[in-house]
């Protein structure tokens, strides 16, 4: 189990490189090991989506305390670990960067259930006690306690924390999520009113979007073509 999910992580990396969500070396992914909830493994840090190996995955416990592995730890690991802490329900985290979310998230405009990508998220809950990074148990707990009960936070002016009660999710969810910002960020910028769905309406697509099986076909769709991407 424990190598199914190190190639599951390499395969997030390659997928979230693939829509350009790395900023160079500062994104990073985790997934919670489920034959001991209390430890979960995570992408090293000074490398790339893309450059995440069986050798060099990271591994570390609730504390936010590098355990096993060869690659060095992120010191963001806290922005997982909390929630992690927290969040039982909850097996991975994603911190990106998005252009599009970063935008919103600086505007201090509510999110709005405006298109397809945006309903499969109940709202997300907004983080703004800093700009900086997140390198305390503290700060890691204040990104937590905004998430909340949703499954992704805005950073304001920083970027996103994505969860997700698998990989799959988180990774799906993570792309959604910035499809959704960029939606309403254009929506916006036109002006006049922004309509949003119907709440019943928004509440059945939801239902139909928000299933693990369809979250492991697309995962595993992106992860086949950021492959053919590798190999061309």
């Amino acid at each position: 189990m424990a190598d199914h999910l190190k190639q599951r992580l390499i395969e997030a990396g390659l997928i979230l490189d693939a829509h350009d969500l790395g900023d160079f070396t500062r994104g990073h992914v985790s997934v919670r090991d489920p034959s001991d909830p209390s430890i979960f493994f995570m992408k090293p840090h000074s490398l790339g989506f893309e450059e995440i190996t069986m050798e060099n995955i990271v591994v570390c416990n609730l504390e936010g305390e590098k355990i096993g592995g060869g690659g060095k730890r992120h010191s963001e690991v806290f922005i997982h670990s909390e929630i992690f802490k927290i969040r039982p329900d909850l097996n991975s985290v994603i911190h990106a960067h998005p252009k599009y979310a970063v935008a919103l998230s600086s505007t201090r405009r509510p999110w709005r259930a405006c298109s397809q990508p945006s309903a499969s998220f109940d709202g997300v809950g907004y983080y703004e006690d800093t700009i900086d990074l997140i390198r305390s148990h503290e700060t890691g707990r204040g990104v937590a306690e905004a998430l909340g009960d949703y499954k992704a936070v805005l950073m304001r002016g920083h970027g996103v924390a994505v969860a997700g009660n698998s990989i799959e999710e988180a990774v799906v969810r993570t792309i959604m999520l910035e499809n959704a910002c960029e939606d309403q960020v254009i929506l916006q910028s036109l002006g006049g009113d922004l309509v949003e769905f119907d709440k019943d309406d928004v509440e059945r697509l939801c239902r139909t979007l928000d299933r693990q099986e369809q979250y492991i076909v697309n995962f595993d769709y992106l992860a086949r073509k950021a492959k053919r991407g590798l190999a061309a």
